[in-house]
C-alpha cells in the first residue's frame, strides 16, 4: 500500500549555500550567510529528488524571507557611541537597558526591551545579529538553483504544486521555525502557529526533514513540528543528516539537536536510505 512520504526542506536558499563560482550571477554577488557544506547539501538532495520523487507524495519548502531592516540585522541597531553593531554580535536585554546596544530608531526601545524580555523568558535563543540575509527580492532569497530545478520536474510528472512556506518578513522578531516566530506577535497571523502547516505534515506517514541551517532554522522547526505532534508520532520525524550542515560555531548545538530528536523518537538517515524507501513507495 502506497504511503504519504512528505519531503520537508528548509531554508534551501542561496545565500545559506557555500557555492562556488559557477553558481555566483556575476563576480560582485556572493552568499550573505554560507554554510560550508550546504552547496553538497543541496546536490544531495536534488539527486534524491531526482531519483526518488515518484515515492513522494508531497515536498514542502520553507523561505526565510527578511527585510533589509529586522531586528536582526545590523542596520536595526547602534552602540552607545552610535558605532555599527557588527554580525554575530549577540544582545541582551541588560546590554540594552544599560545603554551599551540601542535601536536606531529611538522610539522603539519599549518595544525591543518588551521583546528581548519575552525573547530570553522563553530560553530558547539570545538575540543574535546576522548579515543581512535571505532579503526579499534578492538574489540570495532564491532557492538553489538544482533543488529548484528538481523540484520543477517533480511538479511536472506529478501535477502536483510544491508548498511554500515563507517565514521572517516581520522586522520585529526572529523566526527561525516555520512554525512560529520565537516571539508571536499577537497582531500579525504570520508570526503565530501555521496551523495549516502542521495540518498538512501531521497528514504524513513519514516526514523527511532537510535544509539549511541545521543549528538554527531546521533546528527551531523540527522542535516545533516535534513538541506539536508529541511522543505518540515522533516516529514520523526522519533527519536526513547528509542534507542538512551547522552553521560554523554552532556544530556542538547542531549535534545536541540531532541527538535529543533521536531520543524522543526521530530517526536519522541518509540519502541512499531514504532514496530506497522513496523507490519501494513509487513501485508500491
Amino acid at each position: 500500500m502506497r504511503r504519504n512520504l512528505h519531503m520537508l526542506i528548509i531554508d534551501p536558499q542561496n545565500d545559506f549555500c557555500d557555492l562556488p563560482p559557477g553558481y555566483l550571477p556575476d563576480s560582485q554577488t556572493a552568499p550573505a550567510l554560507p554554510v560550508p557544506g550546504a552547496h553538497a547539501d543541496m546536490l544531495r538532495l536534488a539527486g534524491l529528488i531526482e531519483r526518488g520523487g515518484a515515492g513522494l507524495s508531497a515536498i514542502s519548502i520553507t523561505l526565510d524571507s527578511h527585510h533589509r531592516l529586522d531586528i536582526a540585522h545590523p542596520g536595526f541597531w547602534m552602540t552607545a557611541s552610535g558605532g555599527e553593531v557588527v554580525p554575530f554580535t549577540q544582545i541582551a536585554a541588560a546590554e540594552v537597558r544599560d545603554g551599551s546596544y540601542l535601536p536606531r530608531l529611538a522610539s522603539a526601545l519599549p518595544r525591543i526591551l518588551h521583546y528581548l524580555d519575552q525573547l530570553e523568558a522563553a530560553g530558547r535563543y539570545r538575540l543574535m545579529i546576522w548579515p543581512v540575509h535571505c532579503e526579499i527580492g534578492s538574489w540570495g532569497h532564491n532557492v538553489h538553483a538544482d533543488v529548484r530545478r528538481a523540484y520543477n520536474r517533480w511538479e511536472e510528472r506529478t501535477l502536483r504544486s510544491v508548498g511554500k512556506i515563507s517565514k521572517g518578513s516581520n522586522p520585529w522578531t526572529e523566526h527561525y521555525s516555520a512554525v512560529q516566530a520565537e516571539v508571536p506577535d499577537p497582531n500579525d497571523l504570520l508570526t503565530q502557529s501555521n496551523q495549516t502547516f502542521l495540518d498538512s505534515l501531521a497528514a504524513a506517514d513519514r516526514i523527511y526533514i532537510s535544509g539549511e541551517a541545521g543549528s538554527h532554522c531546521v533546528k527551531a522547526t523540527t522542535e516545533h513540528i516535534a513538541g506539536h505532534f508529541g511522543p505518540r508520532h515522533m516516529a514520523k520525524l526522519v533527519l536526513v543528516t547528509d542534507c542538512m550542515s551547522p552553521v560554523s560555531g554552532f556544530e556542538q548545538q547542531y549535534r545536541e539537536f540531532v541527538a535529543a530528536m533521536t531520543a524522543r523518537g526521530a530517526r536519522n538517515a541518509q540519502v541512499a536510505e531514504v532514496l530506497t524507501e522513496l523507490l519501494q513507495n513509487a513501485d508500491s
